[in-house]
Order: C-alpha cells, then sequence, then structure tokens
C-alpha cells in the first residue's frame, strides 16, 4: 500500500512537500477549498520548485471553481515544472460549492469537465461551451509556457457508484473522502472496472483514500482526547455535510444526530439558515478547537479514522488494499512532522 500527505493550502507547506519526499511518500496533495483555503495551484507551484521526485495533487477541483480552459492552463503549468508528476482530482465542488451556500454541480457536468480537461492538457481540441454557443478550443501558446507531452494523472471523486461509472468510462482512477468501508470500495471498484471495460479503458489505474492516522500508545484510550484531536476534522466534515444537508441524516446513528445538532447550536446557526455557510465551515479541515472534541463521538472515531495499535493497523490498511485502495493520503493536523514520520515508520 503507497500513502501520501495531504495538507491545507498555505505558505510555508512546500517545506511539508519536501519532508514527504525525503520519508519516501508517494504523493503530496493540497485541498481546493477557495473560502477556506489557499489557492492550489500557487501551493502546488512552490512544491514543484522544492521537490523532485513525489507526485503532487490536487483533491479535488470542480467545474463549479473555474473553467475547463483556466483549470487546464493551471495544470498544464505545474506540469511544466513538475514533469509527469502532477495529479488531478476532480469532484462536483461538494465542498467548495456549500462554501458560497450553493449546491455541488451535476455528474452530467463532473464527466464533461473530466473529458476536457483530459484533451486539453493531452494537447488536443476539445468542445468549449457557453450557452448556446459551442467552439472548439485548444492550446494556442508558443514555447515553454506548458506542458501537454508528459501525461497529468487524473481521478474522478466518488462518494456513490455513479462517479465511479465516470471514471471508469473516462479512464481515471478514483479518489475518496473518508470512506474507509472495504465493501464500499468493492462495489466503486467493480462499478468502475466494469464501466472501464465497456468503454475500452485500462482496468488497472490507481484509487486514493484521504484520511487520517493515529496509531495507539500502549494502554492508551481508542477514543480519547488524542485520537479525537487527529482525527476530528474528519469527523467535523461529516457533521458539517449532515447539517447543511439534513436529508443525509437518515444515514447517521442517534448519537451521531445529536452531534449534528449541537454543532448548529454551537455555531449559532439552524440548517435552514440562508447564511449557515458562514458559520459551519469555521476552520473546515483544520485542527478542531478542544471545546468540539465531544462532537467526535467513538463511531466516528472508528469509521472515519485510522486509528489503532499498530498490528490492528497493518492488518485494516491490507484489507483496505484488498478492496481496491491502491494509497492512503493521511492529513497531519497535530504536529505534521511527527505525524509523518509515524506514518512512514509504520508502512516501512
Amino acid at each position: 500500500m503507497r500513502t501520501g500527505i495531504v495538507v491545507t493550502a498555505r505558505p510555508g507547506m512546500e517545506e511539508l512537500a519536501v519532508l514527504a519526499e525525503e520519508l519516501g511518500f508517494a504523493s503530496f496533495w493540497v485541498y481546493d477549498t477557495p473560502m477556506v483555503n489557499g489557492d492550489p495551484f500557487v501551493a502546488l507551484g512552490l512544491c514543484a520548485k522544492a521537490t523532485n521526485r513525489i507526485k503532487l495533487g490536487i483533491g479535488v477541483t470542480s467545474p463549479a471553481l473555474r473553467s475547463a480552459p483556466a483549470a487546464a492552463a493551471g495544470l498544464a503549468s505545474l506540469n511544466a515544472l513538475a514533469p509527469g508528476r502532477i495529479i488531478c482530482g476532480i469532484g462536483t465542488g461538494n465542498t467548495a460549492r456549500r462554501t458560497l451556500g450553493m449546491l455541488p454541480t451535476k455528474m452530467v457536468e463532473l464527466e464533461r469537465f473530466t473529458a476536457q480537461l483530459q484533451d486539453l492538457c493531452a494537447g488536443r481540441p476539445t468542445e468549449y461551451r457557453e450557452g448556446d454557443r459551442a467552439r472548439d478550443v485548444r492550446f494556442l501558446h508558443v514555447g515553454s509556457y506548458v506542458n501537454s507531452t508528459d501525461p497529468i494523472e487524473f481521478v474522478v471523486a466518488a462518494f456513490g457508484l455513479k462517479a465511479a461509472a465516470i471514471a471508469g468510462r473516462r479512464g481515471t482512477g478514483t479518489i475518496s473522502f473518508g470512506l474507509l468501508d472495504p465493501a464500499a470500495w468493492e462495489g466503486f471498484t467493480q462499478t468502475r472496472r466494469d464501466a472501464a471495460q465497456q468503454a475500452g479503458n485500462p482496468l488497472e489505474v490507481d484509487s486514493y483514500v484521504m484520511t487520517s492516522l493515529h496509531v495507539l500508545g500502549e494502554g492508551e484510550e481508542r477514543h480519547g482526547d488524542a485520537a479525537r484531536d487527529a482525527m476530528g476534522h474528519i469527523a467535523l466534515a461529516l457533521l458539517t455535510f449532515a447539517a447543511d444537508n439534513p436529508a443525509f441524516a437518515d444515514a447517521l446513528t442517534d448519537e451521531e444526530r445529536g452531534a449534528v445538532q449541537r454543532l448548529l447550536d454551537r455555531r449559532g446557526t439552524t440548517a435552514a439558515a440562508t447564511d449557515r455557510h458562514h458559520v459551519l465551515y469555521r476552520n473546515y479541515l483544520g485542527r478542531i478547537d478542544p471545546e468540539d472534541r465531544d462532537l467526535v463521538v467513538p463511531s466516528l472515531v472508528d469509521k472515519l479514522g485510522l486509528v489503532g495499535t499498530r498490528d490492528e493497523l497493518v492488518s485494516r490498511i491490507a484489507t483496505m488494499e484488498q478492496s481496491g485502495i491502491n494509497e492512503i493520503v493521511i492529513q497531519p493536523v497535530v504536529d505534521p512532522d511527527v505525524e509523518m514520520r509515524e506514518l512512514a515508520k509504520l508502512v516501512g
């Protein structure tokens, strides 16, 4: 099982990319959530100049954030700085749209955008449409502005089988956030492979999952403060989604629904407030505040984070690999230097 690192884009994070490369991680990612994080293209440009081997990923961009020509120019520019080392995750903009108080884009837009980026970044023309007006577009650069020769790896963000099928039809891998259930991944893998086979695309492509990791010390409580601090940002992301999307509550336990309501109360908003995005996404994917530890109920620790003894984690990771996951991408939030070294030892 390969391992990678994901962080929020901010000045200085290129130093973590250098450490990740030194420790032997396969990839280094940044999120693309404009209203709460820095710009991923700027961040990865710094990482590209500071590293030599590690792959650099955006996890994930969306047709809701920028046009296909603009996104392709950014990706191909990064590819000129780090030839063949760029990965681009593409999704519906579930979080990035909700931080604006808007809904994610449709699956048809996700598939169209993926195809456009694949075409443009490979130097091919693609259809670009605004309203009723459609034109073929292509890179017109002369010289070394962009790199459309070395391949860029694309992965589709999958939280359901429709997205997995898109990945198969487009010949891409998949990426998911906080989804560790092997049964779900087996479904993703089979759906993607079936769609790939029908489309004549390669069956073997890479799949990634973003999560968090905490190795329990001897006698340490599984659901204690240290574990909650290490993976609380993943748990709060799910609770925030549920608070912003009440229909999702049916998939939660009573204890988890109680945590959602406490989150709404604590943020001073409701699931119907039109300005709830102003407070629900505060410090999104950052280290949780100590006063929010109670929101990270035990079931969320067990489902969303890799928390356990060394032997338990080794066994769990092996099972995840068998389900179709090729790489686990960890976000360190407490002490990134220490957490990255701990993960390197775990899988070394």
